[in-house]
């Protein structure tokens, strides 16, 4: 009974998660003994772990997009192009010009920066729109689909910022990825309120069990009346304008947009985190709260390489063996051969 209730336990797809970002924060906090440590700072809570997640905010929206997109059976590697021509055009709108008001000089935007906001989220849902109608409407497989935006976006980008580093100077602007409400970074409200909604949908509505069905057998979910294409396209769609969102936090947070650099390899990151989380890359299984400790683990051990001292040229091969380690454990195959070697071992002892 003891050994089917611990396969219970390790079988459920939160458990490795979990354990890992447990792991890593115990890790961080053995290098640095300060790391649970919480101050209060006019009103705003400062520590390792608000970093962490102010930090992982961005890559939380990207996830969630992208595990939407995972689990009809797609890809989207396009997202990190899509932030930087979020964060271009809201840079470019929003800039800073300097002029003197009651005698003082002051920046102000170029256009209303609620229209800058929503002109670069909507860019970002185009893009999002044409890759579901590349993938949904002419039926183009989904990695090559959304690897056309991944070059072109990285590019168009670049246009728009002329190759160069555009700085904002336009101090509300900073509220986005830089703000505190109640406390808390505003970037962690704005993940938050997207994953609550998407957990309403997916539990209060039969958007859920239609992802799960097209992911599964799209051919089936088609003969059985869903409208499939409108489905891709929607989820496309959705997952570009995460990528905006996010686009505009990182934007805000940097006080500035490279066309070139922003979000480069995002795209890696928010794959990473997803099948962190337990979605399964085949489609139809998937899980929004795995995904959100999916980018947490990624933004915590990024902190721990800083923190250890690790040489930055190595970060990305830290990363690849936390994953495949992650994902060894998250194997049901793997996990039959370690208990089925377990019980082998008990009954000959």
């Amino acid at each position: 009974m003891k050994l089917a209730n611990l396969r219970a336990l390790t079988g459920h797809r939160l458990f490795w998660p979990c354990v890992t970002l447990l792991l890593l924060c115990l890790l961080n906090a053995w290098f640095n003994p300060h790391f649970f440590h919480l101050d209060v700072r006019n009103g705003h809570l400062y520590g390792s772990l608000i970093d962490i997640l102010n930090r992982a905010a961005p890559l939380m929206l990207v996830s969630l997009g992208m595990t939407l997109v995972i689990a009809v059976g797609g890809i989207d590697i396009s997202v990190g192009a899509v932030v930087a021509i979020s964060g271009a055009i809201a840079a470019s709108l929003v800039g800073g010009t300097l002029v003197v008001q009651n005698g003082l000089p002051v920046y102000v935007t170029k256009v209303p920066l609620l229209l800058a906001l929503l002109a670069a989220v909507g860019a970002a849902l185009v893009c999002g729109m044409w890759n579901g109608l590349l993938v949904a409407g002419a039926g183009m497989q989904p990695i090559i689909a959304t690897l056309i935006l991944m070059v072109a976006g990285r590019g168009v980008a670049q246009l728009i910022t002329g190759g160069q580093i555009i700085t904002v100077y336009y101090e509300p602007f900073f509220f986005v990825g830089n703000g505190y409400l109640f406390g808390l970074p505003f970037g962690l409200y704005i993940a938050a309120a997207v994953l609550g909604l998407l957990l309403l949908l997916m539990h209060r509505t039969a958007l859920g069990l239609f992802i799960e069905a097209v992911g599964i057998n799209p051919v089936a979910a088609r003969l059985a009346g869903l409208n499939t294409k409108a489905l891709l396209f929607g989820i496309y769609a959705f997952c570009g304008a995460m990528a905006g969102v996010a686009g505009l936090i990182i934007c805000s947070n940097v006080k500035s947009a490279d066309g070139n650099n922003a979000g480069l390899l995002l795209e890696l990151d928010a794959i990473l985190a997803v099948t962190l989380g337990g979605t399964s890359l085949a489609g139809g299984k998937f899980s929004l709260w795995g995904s959100v400790i999916g980018a947490l683990i990624i933004q915590t051990l990024t902190y721990a390489i800083y923190s250890m001292g690790v040489p930055p040229e190595i970060n990305l091969v830290v990363k690849a063996v936390v994953v495949f380690a992650v994902c060894l454990a998250q194997s049901p195959a793997f996990r039959s051969m370690l208990f089925q070697r377990h019980s082998r071992a008990g009954a000959q002892s």
